[in-house]
């Protein structure tokens, strides 16, 4: 059973930054960012259950992400209404952010 999302105004600004200063959970929400909804298997390759099931109750956890059973799987989405009216501009930030450093770790890696 998944646990109960937090309302808008109990998302906290310290649990939102936590969740997202993990790689992992970074890359998911950059994919989330995409819009609608995605199979929780869909998102991300070579990841045991295990440890996919605690990245995801911690995005839940902290307002990022909805997490909505569907048959045997759970479909998620990014919260972005939410995070943009809760806190406006950080989302689009954290993205840009992570954009500009995948850029420029891809600039040095040798060919």
């Amino acid at each position: 059973m998944i646990s109960r999302h937090p309302d808008r105004d109990q998302i906290r600004i310290e649990a939102v930054l936590s969740a997202l200063g993990h790689p992992m959970r970074l890359t998911v929400v950059r994919v989330l960012n995409d819009g609608g909804e995605h199979n929780c298997g869909s998102i991300l390759d070579g990841i045991s259950k295990s440890t996919m099931t605690h990245h995801w109750r911690v995005l839940r956890d902290s307002g990022v992400i909805w997490q909505r059973p569907s048959g045997r799987e759970n479909l998620l989405s990014l919260r972005r209404e939410d995070l943009d009216t809760r806190y406006p501009g950080l989302l689009n930030a954290i993205l840009e952010g992570a954009r500009l450093d995948a850029e420029s770790d891809q600039g040095a890696k040798p060919s």
